[in-house]
């Protein structure tokens, strides 16, 4: 997956990963699941839309290990 942000967005997402000494793919990744996490309007939405697809998923699980790797 590729973002496009501003300067000054990459610029501080690479040194509050610096800062906890992670990557900026798992600051993104830890800020998304808190968001994730909080919005019970997306919860509800989630739950109604289940249907993800076997490559969707796959996607997912490797991207996570590449994660917990780093």
């Amino acid at each position: 997956m590729q973002l496009r942000v501003s300067a000054e967005f990459k610029y501080k997402l690479q040194r509050y990963a610096q800062f906890l000494e992670a990557t900026p793919s798992y600051v993104v990744t830890e800020a998304l699941n808190r968001i994730f996490d909080k919005d019970l309007e997306f919860k509800t939405w989630l739950e109604q839309h289940t249907g993800i697809t076997r490559e969707a998923q796959i996607e997912v699980n490797s991207t996570m290990e590449e994660i917990r790797k780093a």
